[in-house]
């Protein structure tokens, strides 16, 4: 009883060499979002949410960010099994590769995408020579962008989540007489959806919010390829009391598909 009164005693405290930086922390990442709703222009705010420009952004942004989420989900789970259970040489290299576009600065990564997809790209003159295809300047570059930086974020959630679910269901849904096909969609994607969901929360998150490589790669064209976040650049350098607007819709997006999912995220996330 005494150990544990101790214990009791110890946990309680909080020494202020570490809740004075968790505090300083914690007033750095708030406050320049209180510093939105306090200078936001309330009295005209929804004349100017009903301005056909925000609802054009909001809806780019939508729809790019959620099909570029479906891009990441169906090419990224396999890349993170491969990672994860693949066996592959020289795996480590690979998953660095994979991780780079986090690290990267988008803005290089426009201009990546740029000289492979654009039209005199390594690939990209060949989507237009043979099928007329370009993907810059377009919606659908939008989405591309957008899924290339916003990958990594699914692949490193779902590969953590394979990694520490247990091989063993598998290898008995295989001496059951399962292929490796039906083993991975009864068995292991079940097992793993809570990091899955995590994984394409961040990934439309990010997705979401993405602004140097769309820029770069898909330019700025209203209703085509402007986005919210370039919707905010644009605003702030015309009419500020628009770009705070602009960011308190991205903001409340954002906060609210967070905090609907945050339950079974962080409930089921090994």
């Amino acid at each position: 009883m005494i150990r544990s009164a101790r214990r009791r005693t110890s946990a309680g405290r909080r020494p202020l060499v570490l809740v004075l930086p968790a505090v300083a922390a914690l007033a750095f990442l708030l406050v320049p979002l209180l510093g939105l709703l306090v200078r936001a222009p309330w009295r005209t705010l929804p004349e100017r949410l009903a301005a056909a420009e925000v609802g054009q952004a909001l809806r780019l942004s939508l729809l790019s960010a959620s099909l570029a989420t479906v891009i990441c989900l169906v090419f990224g789970i396999p890349l993170a099994w491969l990672l994860a259970r693949g066996e592959v040489p020289g795996s480590g290299v690979i998953r660095a590769l994979v991780t780079v576009p986090l690290v990267l600065p988008p803005v290089v990564g426009g201009v990546a995408l740029l000289l492979v997809l654009g039209r005199r790209g390594l690939v990209g003159r060949y989507l237009y020579e043979w099928f007329g295809v370009s993907l810059p300047f377009t919606t659908a570059g939008v989405v591309v962008a957008e899924a290339f930086v916003a990958m990594p974020f699914l692949v490193i959630s779902v590969e953590g989540a394979l990694r520490a679910a247990d091989p063993r269901f598998e290898e008995a849904a295989a001496t059951l007489g399962a292929s490796r096909w039906l083993a991975f969609r009864r068995v292991t994607v079940p097992s793993v959806l809570p990091g899955i969901v995590a994984g394409a929360v961040l990934c439309w998150a990010r997705a979401l919010g993405e602004f140097g490589a769309t820029i770069t790669f898909a330019g700025n064209f209203p209703g085509r390829t402007t986005t919210m976040p370039l919707a905010v650049y644009l605003a702030l350098e015309i009419d500020p009391d628009d770009a705070i607007v602009l960011s308190l819709v991205l903001l409340g997006v954002s906060v609210a598909v967070l905090v609907g999912l945050r339950e079974r995220w962080i409930r089921g996330v090994p």
